[in-house]
C-alpha cells in the first residue's frame, strides 16, 4: 500500500488523525494534513482505507500497488 494526500484538497477536518493517527497529523497553523508514513504496515491499512473513504475533502489517495 502506498499513501499520497493532496494538500490542495485538504480542508484540515482532522479524521484522518482520529482514525490512523500513526499515519496522519495535521500542521499546527492551518490543520492541512501531514503524511507520516506513506507506506503503512498492514495492520494499519483497514483503517488507512477507512480514512481515505470519510475525508470530507477526498484529499487522501491509496495505491494498493507499491
Amino acid at each position: 500500500m502506498k499513501v499520497t494526500v493532496d494538500e490542495e484538497k485538504c480542508c484540515g477536518a482532522g479524521t484522518c488523525v482520529l482514525l490512523a493517527p500513526d499515519v496522519f497529523d495535521q500542521r499546527e497553523e492551518d490543520g492541512i494534513v501531514i503524511l507520516l508514513d506513506e507506506r503503512p504496515g498492514e495492520a494499519q491499512h483497514k483503517i488507512v482505507r477507512e480514512a481515505a473513504s470519510v475525508c470530507p475533502g477526498a484529499a487522501i489517495s491509496v495505491s494498493e500497488q507499491g
